[in-house]
């Protein structure tokens, strides 16, 4: 199916659902009509090239709109499994859950646009690019001011994902599941971005890097001092770090480090810093798969007075140390 002429669709201002499903499962769609409305509705082209499993190519312009609405491009290009490029996204207003799953399971898409947002809503990137497979670089992310899932599941699943920039997430105040599931099953990934955070939200890094089987060294520091619920609830579950982060946070909270590192067999050094008896829920798990032999090093605060071992605190065959409290390095060598 071919649309001509190319100004098919010349309308301004697109209505509440306006272009919802157009083409939907068109599976011989090969072109897209223009569409050059600055005004949205909401669910405006929600789903409107959706399974359209030929399209290969949409113009760099064909969004032009600076604010995106509410559901406004949601789920627009999922499936299309022969997209290699995305149009540009110049929006620097964006509304909840706009941008969902626009290019989820888009097998063939390399590239990436932009994403000038310095303000974002929630849900505004869940699942943008889940299980975009071919995918091997990632969107500058330049938001300061975060919200409710915001960057829930991105790149899940994006298996050819190798590298991401250092500066890639500068917020420094984050918000309840915010990078929640990002980066899980990256298996490819071998390095994480700085994490300048120092004030947290309940499950903010839930599940971020789970299943990264490719992650071995993550030498940064984890800078927050006041810990929330679950904040790092399964962070680095299953990959295969050897140095953890350091972890200066001096008092605990319900589930903060639960199951953090759990199925991290090669892990051999970590300093956490908490003076507090660790409770069940506070590190459950959190070590467990590991090395338990006896050149694996726990750094641990020389004020803390609790000495548990086993599945809540540290595993039981390794060698215990004490550092300062304000001592954040890293080892020289393993």
């Amino acid at each position: 199916m071919r649309i001509t002429p190319k100004d098919m669709l010349p309308a301004m201002t697109v209505n509440n659902y306006g272009y919802y499903g157009m083409f939907r499962e068109c599976i011989n769609l090969v072109s897209v009509p223009n569409l050059p409305a600055t005004v949205l509705g909401t669910n405006c082209y929600r789903e409107m090239f959706y399974g359209c499993t030929s399209l290969s190519y949409v113009p760099a312009n064909l969004l032009p709109a600076t604010t995106a609405s509410y559901y406004g491009y949601y789920e627009m290009f999922k499936g299309c499994t022969s997209l290699t490029s995305p149009p540009n996204l110049p929006a620097t207003r964006v509304n909840a859950y706009c941008y969902g799953h626009m290019f989820q399971g888009c097998t063939s898409l390399t590239n990436v646009p932009n994403l000038p947002a310095t303000t974002l809503a929630d849900y505004c990137y869940n699942s943008m690019f889940q299980d975009c497979t071919s995918l091997t670089t990632v969107p500058n992310l330049p938001a300061t001011k975060l919200s409710t899932r915001c960057y829930r599941e991105m790149f899940y699943g994006c298996t050819s994902l190798t590298n991401v920039p250092t500066n890639l997430l500068p917020a420094t105040t984050l918000a309840t599941y915010c990078y929640s599931y990002m980066f899980q099953g990256c298996t490819s990934l071998v390095n994480v971005p700085n994490l300048p955070a120092t004030t947290l939200a309940n499950n903010c890094y839930y599940f971020m890097f789970r299943g990264c089987t490719s992650l071995a060294t993550v030498q940064h520091i984890l800078p927050a001092t006041s810990l929330t619920t679950s904040c790092y609830h399964s962070m680095f579950r299953g990959t295969a770090i050897v140095i953890a982060p350091v972890l200066p946070a001096i008092k605990l909270a319900n589930t903060c480090y639960q199951d953090m590192f759990r199925d991290c067999k090669s892990i051999r050094w970590i300093k956490a810093l908490f003076t507090t008896k660790p409770s069940n829920s506070y590190t459950a798990n959190w070590l467990t798969a590991s090395r338990n032999n006896a050149d694996c090093t726990f750094m641990k605060n020389e004020n803390a007075t609790w000495t548990d071992r086993g599945v809540q605190a540290i595993p039981t065959k390794w060698t215990v140390q004490t550092c300062e409290e304000d001592d954040y390095s890293y080892p020289n060598s393993l």
